[in-house]
């Protein structure tokens, strides 16, 4: 009798504790063009160039020497500041093939 009821909650305990969460979440995307938002312009140049020393920073970095655990953290280091940077540079001007084609009509009929 003590082992039916025993281990009902025996399974319940160990369905609770065996989620793993990771010590830092990663930002979203959304989270990350919501910061890069706030910043002014100088601050977003001034957080480029702490992104690029970083990169020359682990690019020099003697790697055989690290732990798996270790080169998994500067993966995700550089995944997040690759989507930072993205969104920092972000925007640009895109224009479809239809759009560039009616501009040069329109080009060629006003010439």
């Amino acid at each position: 009798m003590k082992l039916k009821s025993f281990l009902p909650v025996l399974v319940c305990m160990i369905s609770f504790f065996a989620t793993i969460v990771p010590a830092q979440a990663a930002m979203s995307n959304k989270e990350i063009q919501a910061a890069v938002a706030g910043m002014s312009e100088s601050q977003k140049q001034a957080r480029a160039e702490q992104i690029k020393l970083r990169v020359e920073e682990i690019k020099n970095m003697d790697k055989s020497q690290l732990t798996s655990e270790e080169r998994k953290e500067l993966r995700a280091e550089m995944k997040m500041m690759r989507k930072e940077a993205k969104a920092i540079g972000g925007g640009g001007i895109y224009i479809s093939l239809a759009g560039v084609l009616i501009i040069i009509l329109v080009l060629i009929l006003i010439l």
